[in-house]
């Protein structure tokens, strides 16, 4: 008897979802019985995802590139997924904040300890080979991970650290866009020419980069911590969940991919370019960037010493015995 009343309430509760869709409940339930049942591959779409993976070459561990990069723009899509969430958010949560960060946070700490997947698990002979048939392709034009840092911070944040003075809110989107601190990393120093794989992105994604930026202008995920009132602004745990942010993002993964790099293209007398030339040494050193998401919960000397220890752990594991 119960079940009766508690099917005879779901059937009216669904009547009057449906009375202003223009059919009749009786029309959605025959659709019901037409429907085949869901499985679970169809659901995730399983077997287009496997189909996706197509290596250019014959070398078996190509395939596990291309695997990790695909499973790592997931986790980007996830970060976004989250960062959206938090800038589209007015109630000003604390708890929301928080637990939004939290996510963010143990996506990146997935992403960084599956790069020993990158790091150790290919033959550096067989990378340095596959990798030839991949000009002019590179990480760096990860479009979703340039969209994770104009989420989370002012474009004036991300202008390259050398230029960052010159700059300020005062200017123009299109202007601090163009000082981008990633833009030097594949631009010739002595020349001032952009490789293709810069010209190939900018050419690809600069209006959608630029269109977010505008979107979010003053309601980043830094600029929405900057409006919370005083009280909620001092919180410790939102604090440590930002400043973990800001080292997952600027310190943790860049050092990453530096391991990565040092690895299959730093071992020679000679160093070996990336895929997409980008000058992988200048460019991804977290003290050489200095990008910092929320600068204003840091100190002074924590700005000054960012990022330094770590590089010095990779290029100078022997730097605090000689000391």
């Amino acid at each position: 008897m119960r079940d009766k009343e508690r099917i005879d309430s779901q059937i009216s509760k669904l009547e009057e979802k449906y009375k202003d869709s223009g059919q009749d409940l009786s029309s959605y339930l025959d659709g019901l019985l037409y429907q085949r049942y869901l499985t679970y591959w169809d659901y995730i779409h399983l077997d287009t995802l496997l189909s996706l993976q197509v290596p250019r070459t014959y070398f078996p561990d190509e395939e596990i590139f291309i695997m990790y990069h695909q499973i790592t723009e997931l986790y980007f899509k996830l970060i976004l997924h989250e960062q959206k969430q938090l800038v589209d958010d007015k109630s000003q949560n604390i708890d929301f904040f928080i637990e939004k960060a939290r996510r963010i946070n143990s996506y990146f700490k997935a992403l960084i300890s599956s790069f020993s997947i990158m790091i150790k698990g290919m033959e550096r002979e067989q990378f340095l080979q596959y990798r030839m048939a991949l000009l002019p392709a590179s990480g760096f034009q990860s479009a979703q991970y340039r969209m994770i840092e104009i989420y989370s911070t002012p474009l004036e944040n991300l202008v390259h650290h050398a230029e960052r003075d010159s700059f300020s809110s005062e200017n123009s989107l299109e202007e601090l866009y163009e000082g981008i601190y990633w833009k030097k990393g594949a631009t010739d120093s002595a020349t001032g020419e952009k490789t293709l794989t810069l010209k190939q992105f900018e050419y690809r994604y600069t209006p959608r980069l630029i269109r977010i930026a505008k979107q979010v202008e003053q309601n980043t995920i830094y600029q929405k911590y900057q409006q919370l009132p005083a009280d909620k602004r001092d919180n410790k745990e939102l604090i440590e969940a930002l400043k973990t942010l800001d080292m997952n993002a600027n310190v943790n993964w860049p050092l990453m991919h530096m391991g990565s790099a040092h690895r299959y293209l730093g071992k020679d007398k000679e160093q070996i370019d990336a895929t997409g030339g980008t000058n992988w040494k200048e460019y991804l050193p977290p003290s050489f960037q200095k990008i910092v998401f929320f600068p204003e919960i840091y100190s002074k000397q924590e700005l000054n010493n960012w990022g330094k220890e770590w590089v010095d752990h990779i290029f100078n594991p022997d730097k605090k015995q000689t000391e």
